[in-house]
């Protein structure tokens, strides 16, 4: 099976492929990216030699680019994570969340739909999928109590859950109007390895490492139901196997916390690691004004792929937590790297031709 993974080189892709690539060695993967500023094809080290596993640099907001690809590759299951996914950088400029998120999404499905045909034209379709990965933000916000379902009706709050809500309709429309076999996973918040340090959690544990002020929306009251990356990966690949075709599968960890939990927790074990007073690193939280249409909360019910694909998430809030603290205190030459930018010249010098 000839697999494209879209977004294969961020954080969620590369952790997905870093798993699935060893194991499924009768399957060939394709890490398909832009490597724009998120990208880092040093946390695709440890497969990129793999007899089963190749890299296209393409745009998949760029028609021709991908339609090229297609031919090439003629994939069997395409696993769509590429996306532009920092919220702050949507209020700043929607743009690129647009192009990527919508018209990137279009262009996949459109590049299935020639490759695969349609279920009006007679095509069989029981040996292709498009997996489609996206989050609860669609969903917008939640009161002090209930749980994201997937019938929850959409409300997006910010340009970002806007464009991925829209990608969504895409994929459903697609499934509906041309039989095309799709399937939809939407998660909460990701943590783990390998991801970009503008996000929540590395962000605190590298300014925390450096002694620098830990900055909090509002009050940190803000409420996320937090996963850990791997769990999120075997939900996809559970989806993928034992899920049902056309549908909606909600993945959560099951770890709802404040904003002000993860850092109190975050500054714990920052602490116990590095022989470091908890005081010290508590002291350098600093609350800053709260972002614009910032969801008060969201939680999952991840009953349905329970039940129906066997999957429930192995690491609790704080064994994940631990274990992610661990891989950026020992792996401080790829957080470097990513601060510096060092990553980029190291990509350009190795994949810049490609």
């Amino acid at each position: 099976m000839n697999v494209l993974v879209t977004g294969g080189a961020g954080f969620i892709g590369s952790n997905f492929l870093n798993l699935m690539v060893p194991r499924y060695p009768q399957h060939r993967f394709v890490c398909v990216d832009k490597l724009t500023y998120a990208a880092n094809l040093q946390s695709l080290e440890g497969v990129s030699s793999a007899s089963n596993y190749a890299l296209e640099r393409v745009d998949i907001a760029d028609w021709d680019a991908v339609d090229r690809l297609f031919a090439k590759e003629t994939p069997d299951l395409v696993v769509h994570f590429a996306a532009e996914s920092h919220v702050d950088r949507s209020i700043l400029g929607p743009r690129d969340f647009v192009k990527t998120n919508i018209e990137g999404t279009f262009n996949l499905l459109e590049a299935c739909r020639k490759a695969w045909g349609s279920t009006k034209d007679g095509a069989k379709k029981s040996d292709v999928l498009f997996h489609h990965v996206s989050t609860d933000e669609v969903y917008g916000s939640l009161g002090d109590e209930g749980l994201f379902t997937e019938e929850t009706r959409y409300d997006p709050s910010s340009p970002y859950s806007a464009s991925k809500a829209s990608s969504d309709h895409l994929v459903r429309a697609y499934s509906r109007t041309y039989g095309m076999p799709v399937k939809i996973t939407n998660c909460s918040n990701n943590y783990g390895p390998r991801q970009f340090p503008e996000k929540l959690i590395p962000l605190m544990i590298q300014h925390m490492l450096e002694r620098k002020p830990l900055p909090i929306y509002g009050k940190g009251l803000n409420v996320r139901d937090w996963l850990y990356v791997d769990d999120h990966c075997e939900a996809i690949w559970a989806v993928i196997e034992r899920g049902v075709v056309g549908e909606t599968y909600n993945v959560g960890g099951n770890s709802e916390k404040k904003n002000i939990e993860v850092v109190d927790t975050l500054c714990a074990i920052v602490a116990e690691e590095t022989g470091t007073k908890a005081d010290e690193l508590l002291g350098l939280k600093t609350y800053v004004t709260d972002r614009p249409g910032h969801d008060l909360r969201y939680a999952i019910d991840a009953t349905k792929i329970r039940r129906e694909c066997g999957w429930t998430p192995k690491e609790t809030f704080e064994t994940g937590m631990r274990k992610t603290v661990r891989w950026y205190l020992d792996n401080r030459a790829w957080v470097e790297a990513v601060k510096s930018g060092e990553y980029r010249k190291w990509m350009d010098a190795n994949y810049g031709g490609r």
